[in-house]
């Protein structure tokens, strides 16, 4: 290893380790705490532009930019692939600063453009959870804001900041969620006039159930369902204390978690909730002036609800043969299956779903 090698080994060694020291004594150095002068959204919004919300295509991931009045907010950026996809979309926007950038869990699929948005950009807040992650991608994010001379802002339910004209309250996370991910999700609720969004990273439902709990307003005319429409989040009481008009999902076309599942789809038509899908329509705008929320160019159709042959297969019961070596399930009839070593090969008759729950990937082959 080279002089210079090393140093910046021990440097990233380094890092990690004030790092982790400082979120278990100080809550993380470098890091500051916004409560926010005010704990209730304003209503009072200066005269301006309409407010957009801008659900971003990345893929399987999430996306969103949110503008007023020459004011930028990003929440995300979907898989590291999806850096650039992201910053051209926002230079087409007409993006030169960043007000505010939210990270909202360190999932890679959430976080993973975000490096590359920020060398792009001058940022004034970033907002993450106090959750650190041990993988090359966040230590990298962190890095770049090191770099960047930014300081990290911690997401504290109640706090609320301006964009322009529109203001936004942090919902959550409301607790320490150990090592579970997307309940470090960051929550918002933004408002503007009238009108209401609700945007929550891939919070699960027990944080749901907390952001229920914690006295703060919930109820939007838009929500953006949490991880991409999995039946893990979204729950019947969640959805009515929402109680939106429309939703949004942010899921990969054909993808292989069979996103946006099934019971999550029938929920929201229980509720005639008008959904769109950025697997079926790209990316999404949402315009809201003040008093209503108009989606310019989609046309709500009965096939944003209906079940596609992947939801389907995510919900079937059946036989799989899955190899525990790799960590792969398959059809019974694949050609792939029939060639696993008899130690590692098990029947199992988990649903699709919960198989890749439990760690396991569809084969490409047989794509079961």
């Amino acid at each position: 290893m080279t002089e210079k090698m090393a140093g910046k080994f021990y440097k990233r060694v380094l890092l990690a380790v004030i790092m982790m020291i400082s979120l278990m004594i100080t809550g993380c150095a470098g890091m500051e705490v916004s409560t926010g002068a005010d704990k209730s959204v304003t209503s009072g919004q200066r005269s301006g532009s309409d407010l957009k919300v801008h659900f971003i295509d990345v893929g399987q991931g999430d996306s969103a930019l949110i503008e007023k009045d020459g004011h930028y907010m990003l929440i995300d950026a979907g898989e590291r692939d999806q850096g650039q996809t992201v910053v051209s979309y926002l230079k087409n926007q007409g993006v030169e600063t960043l007000d505010y950038v939210i990270g909202t869990h360190p999932h890679s699929d959430h976080i993973g453009g975000l490096e590359t948005v920020i060398r792009a950009f001058p940022v004034e807040k970033i907002i993450m959870p106090q959750k650190a992650h041990t993988t090359k991608l966040y230590e990298h994010l962190l890095d770049t804001i090191e770099e960047k001379k930014l300081k990290i802002t911690l997401p504290e339910p109640g706090a609320v900041y301006e964009l322009g004209g529109a203001s936004f309250q942090i919902l959550g996370p409301d607790r320490d969620y150990g090592d579970d991910l997307n309940n470090w999700s960051v929550g918002i609720r933004l408002d503007y006039g009238s009108n209401s969004f609700v945007l929550c990273g891939d919070a699960e439902k027990g944080a749901e159930e907390d952001m229920m709990a914690n006295g703060l307003s919930l109820k939007a005319d838009v929500l953006k369902l949490s991880h991409h429409g999995s039946s893990t989040s979204s729950s019947g009481q969640f959805l009515d204390r929402v109680n939106p008009e429309y939703a949004v999902i942010s899921c990969g076309k054909n993808n292989d978690y069979g996103h946006p599942h099934k019971e999550t789809l029938e929920a929201l038509k229980k509720r005639n909730i008008k959904a769109f899908r950025t697997d079926q329509s790209g990316t999404i705008v949402a315009v809201s002036d003040g008093s209503k929320v108009t989606f310019p160019g989609q046309n709500i159709k009965d096939e944003n609800v209906s079940h596609t042959e992947n939801e389907k297969n995510a919900s079937q019961t059946g036989e799989y043969v899955i190899n525990t070596n790799t960590k792969k399930f398959h059809l019974p009839d694949c050609s792939l299956a029939a060639s696993i070593k008899a130690d590692n090969k098990k029947i199992s008759e988990e649903t699709r779903d919960e198989l890749i729950q439990m760690g396991y990937e569809p084969c490409k082959s047989c794509k079961p």
